[in-house]
């Protein structure tokens, strides 16, 4: 089942089209401007709604992603290095995105910091194959694994804020 506030979510990120990954030379660079229009709809959608909480570049083949993702809880920012790979059965699976500096800090996550996603967003991910890309495993994915756990940690005092 999908709520109304998932709906909502996906309604703001573009589908992709192209069947492609790494692997697919000639066809990986269309998937690749797929996913980067999808990834600045979804930034623009998400600062116009006051919503803005990441930012992602990938290296020169669109293999490698990086960037920080920030969550803020009692008004107060708390911000993460992001990174993943594409898998090279992208985008049958979907990427492990991982927050290394949060790595064993919650049972949620997996070795090298990378969350876990099996339970809920895999499974939806599945389904929607080649229809969703980064943007999606940003807003299905990474966003409600924070919205859940970054409290938590940082209650428990596991996680704590750092003034820049």
């Amino acid at each position: 089942m999908v709520d109304e506030s998932i709906r909502k979510t996906l309604s703001n990120i573009p589908l992709l089209k192209s069947n492609a990954g790494p692997r697919d030379s000639e066809t990986w660079s269309q998937r690749l401007k797929e996913e980067y229009l999808s990834l600045i709809k979804y930034v623009d959608n998400n600062k116009k709604a006051d919503n803005d909480w990441f930012r992602l570049q990938s290296n020169e083949q669109g293999t490698k992603w990086f960037g920080k993702c920030w969550y803020i809880h009692n008004l107060l920012k708390y911000e993460f290095n992001i990174e993943f790979d594409i898998p090279v059965t992208y985008p049958t699976t979907a990427p492990e995105i991982a927050l290394p500096e949060l790595d064993g800090k919650t049972a949620k996550m997996y070795r090298g910091g990378k969350i876990c996603l099996t339970d809920h967003f895999k499974p939806l991910w599945a389904k929607n194959v080649p229809k969703f890309g980064i943007g999606h495993a940003m807003a299905l994915g990474l966003g409600p694994w924070l919205a859940v756990e970054i409290p938590e940690l940082i209650e428990k005092g596991i996680v704590k804020y750092k003034n820049n």
